[in-house]
């Protein structure tokens, strides 16, 4: 196990739709007394603790090996919990609320001295989600206070959507881990940011800049998310710092078709000759094109891509693979989402295809 830390985990499994409410207040029992637990959502799992307790807060950051500068999502169960956070909630705050909640969107208020910095990543604003799971949902309701929570893995390794990946990474690391089988959307929540004039995107996730624009109009996109210069202060998670990589080398190949496959195949033959084992990230729909000792399939949409590229990059940790070759796909809808995770954990190294 990485790292030093070493606790006995209650770990459980328990059906979303069957959810055993007994067994579930005893994880919110722990997160009452300021313990750690981790539980799924619809779009990863997350590691959680008392938003409002600036101890278990710092829980978070050591169970993780996380910079203290990187900020948490707070999660809640229900409007009136959002009082507890702040009190200023704008007009297009409240149209987005009311559209996409609960859902993979997180919005950035000012927090209220209640708030803890160590929840803020020390900053005068808090991000807030109201995730749509009913496990997440109990479990913040059970324990009567908002629940802050980043994705449930290592620091800058990829983020967790099924059970077994969250117990290999995290048992012995938190206090409790609930298993509750495979996160529906597989990337976290956009986060945005709607205190001035122009909605801002801090990070691309499960909601879409489209949908988001359909709601509050002309959406922007922070320009330090295509960056690899993270020396500012971040707003958000996942705007600093290393995140998503596995232990191979990942990267992003611009291009497609068969003429990205040809430059890849050759490039994976020419690795085995030097006894390095290569990995290929692609659309279900290119797979016929590709000739790699490791081939994993994205799936045939971006909605696919999503639920399965976190899978995907553990497991080619587990497959032993060195160098991992990955198809682009449009930046659109959830492929935006999709890219910027890959690109991340690519650590932004590209290989540009020449078409004809």
């Amino acid at each position: 196990m990485r790292g030093g830390i070493m606790k006995k985990t209650l770990i459980s499994k328990m059906d979303p739709e069957n959810i055993d409410i007994e067994l579930l207040k005893k994880y919110a029992g722990i997160i009452r007394d300021g313990g750690t637990v981790i539980f799924p959502t619809e779009t990863v799992y997350g590691l959680g603790a008392n938003a409002l307790d600036e101890q278990a807060a710092e829980k978070i950051y050591r169970a993780k090996g996380r910079p203290s500068d990187n900020p948490l999502i707070v999660h809640i169960c229900d409007i009136a919990q959002l009082d507890m956070l702040t009190d200023s909630v704008g007009e297009k705050a409240r149209l987005v609320m009311e559209r996409f909640w609960p859902g993979p969107v997180t919005l950035i208020f000012s927090k209220k001295k209640t708030v803890p910095y160590a929840t803020t990543g020390g900053l005068d604003t808090v991000a807030v989600r109201m995730p749509a799971h009913p496990i997440a949902l109990g479990l913040i309701r059970e324990s009567g206070v908002p629940i802050a929570a980043p994705s449930a893995n290592i620091s800058g390794r990829p983020s967790p959507t099924r059970g077994e990946h969250v117990a290999e990474q995290m048992d012995g690391r938190v206090d409790g881990i609930i298993l509750g089988g495979d996160c529906k959307v597989g990337v976290e929540s956009t986060v945005i940011d709607l205190r001035g004039d122009v909605p801002v995107i801090l990070r691309p996730g499960g909601l879409s800049s489209e949908e988001l624009e359909a709601v509050v109009g002309r959406v922007e996109t922070d320009p330090a998310i295509k960056s690899a210069d993270t020396g500012a202060a971040p707003l958000a998670p996942g705007m600093k710092y290393t995140h998503y990589s596995p232990d191979a080398q990942v990267y992003v190949v611009k291009g497609s078709g068969e003429e990205a496959a040809r430059i890849i195949n050759r490039l994976v033959e020419d690795n085995a000759k030097k006894g390095i084992v290569c990995g290929v990230i692609c659309t279900s729909q290119n797979s016929k094109y590709y000739d790699a000792p490791v081939k994993l399939e994205l799936g045939y949409d971006s909605a696919d891509a999503a639920r399965n590229i976190f899978s995907i990059l553990i497991e080619m940790d587990k497959r032993g693979v060195h160098v991992v070759y990955s198809e682009s796909l449009e930046e659109k809808g959830l492929g935006a989402a999709v890219m910027n995770r890959l690109v991340k954990s690519a650590g932004y190294r590209f290989i540009e295809i020449q078409e004809d």
